[in-house]
């Protein structure tokens, strides 16, 4: 495949106008906060209107996910011309992705001991969340191998669809000369959804806009002051996370600088953080990967869509913030042995998150379960988990370029920079 450059024919570089978006929305949402419930006008007209645009801009990212994942891994897997050499960076892949995923709750415990944030909180007698039911671990194993790859494409079950494009990869360069005919029909209509996603990114400052205006109005300062602790440890959190633990991954693993690194793959740090969808995305976090850092379409078609399904860096450190802030506002204490089981279940769970906005309650649920403590605990995060999911998915964004960087780099390839 040839080169994609993701953002074309403007003088003012993407990544500005969507800072300008994002700081206007927050100035428009805060400011109309107070006015909503006087202001028919505003809360009847206005509001629902950018609600309708931003829902629009993330069904237009939506709309890119099956088709891009399934034509950009098919490609991928086929590029790579060996078998072998596959199942090489798929291994590495799986076990940078585990590794950092693991570290990445540890840290969520360090900082939820430290800062104790659910402690003081006076939760209402008969608090009840309605939250779907999480399944065991050997239904999500199983959940991954499709009986039916059109009814996986049809419902965007993401882990299906990367088991059956590679199994179809694969089988591109098993098949010889007729296999190269299908895999190069996929890599000419991965090129056209490249297209197609320049086409939705040039919407991009206005659904940020529209994104972050309706949900400053929605909760405001106000409502988030009692949560401050809490937010501000998943927020110390991650930004530890992805100083510490991917610096050091571009450092060792790339012999590269963290800040040619962190300014390579801003763009999609902040749209993951606008959006809170990995998958959503991930449009954004090939072009990042391929034309700022230089790894190859071969690695990136491969590691990155793997990534936006199972590795959930954010969404982990989230698990033990969150664990600890609701035994905590229980007055439950947790023991050495309960948070070693977070740890386990946390990283075997995130296997089964889906890339998506809010997946990271049903993987919350899962947790609490797995250590006894009250599922109602739920309601305490869901009321600020769209505050709490934006700096979780920008980490689970940056986490999959810090990642197929150094698998690019262990296979021998040459990055930028």
């Amino acid at each position: 495949m040839t080169n994609h450059v993701l953002y074309r024919g403007s003088r003012m570089p993407l990544l500005v106008k969507i800072a300008i978006g994002f700081l206007l929305g927050i100035l428009f949402g805060f400011i109309a906060a107070p006015m909503l419930p006087n202001t028919p006008f505003l809360s009847e007209q206005v509001m629902p209107v950018l609600d309708l645009a931003g829902k629009i801009f993330l069904r237009l990212l939506t709309m890119l996910i099956v088709p891009l994942v399934f034509s950009s891994l098919v490609a991928g897997a086929a590029s790579v011309g060996d078998a072998r050499k596959l199942g090489r960076i798929g291994i590495k892949t799986i076990v940078l992705y585990l590794i950092t995923t693991a570290v990445a709750i540890v840290l969520g415990l360090f900082i939820g001991n430290i800062m104790q944030p659910g402690i003081g909180m006076n939760i209402p007698a008969g608090l009840q969340q309605s939250v779907k039911e999480s399944k065991p671990v050997f239904d999500v194993i199983l959940d991954i191998f499709p009986s039916n790859p059109i009814s996986a494409m049809v419902q965007a079950n993401m882990l299906q669809i990367i088991v059956f494009a590679l199994f179809v990869g694969v089988a591109c360069v098993v098949a010889g000369e007729k296999g190269q005919r299908v895999a190069n029909f996929f890599e000419n209509f991965a090129e056209v959804m490249y297209s197609v996603t320049h086409l939705v990114m040039a919407l991009a400052p206005y659904g940020v806009f529209a994104l972050i205006a309706t949900t400053a109005a929605k909760y405001g300062i106000a409502l988030l002051a009692p949560f401050a602790k809490v937010i501000a440890a998943v927020y110390i959190g991650c930004i530890i996370h992805a100083l510490v633990i991917y610096s050091l991954l571009i450092i060792l693993g790339c012999r590269k600088s963290p800040f040619w690194y962190f300014k390579s793959i801003q763009e999609a740090a902040i749209t993951a953080f606008v959006t809170r969808s990995s998958s959503g995305t991930l449009p954004v976090t090939l072009a990042c990967t391929r034309n700022n850092l230089g790894v190859s379409e071969g690695v990136s078609s491969f590691v990155l869509p793997l990534g936006a399904t199972i590795n959930m860096d954010g969404t982990a450190l989230y698990q033990g913030v969150c664990a600890l802030f609701v035994a905590q506002a229980f007055n439950i204490p947790l023991t050495l042995q309960m948070q070693i089981n977070i740890v386990v279940t946390a990283t075997l769970a995130s296997i089964g998150t889906a890339g998506v906005p809010g997946a990271g309650l049903i993987m919350l649920t899962m947790v609490l379960t797995s250590i006894g403590l009250p599922v109602e605990g739920i309601a305490l995060v869901a009321g600020i988990d769209v505050v709490l999911d934006a700096a979780r998915t920008c980490l689970n964004v940056v986490g999959d370029t810090a990642v197929c960087a150094v698998v690019a780099s262990s296979e021998g390839e040459t990055l930028k920079g």
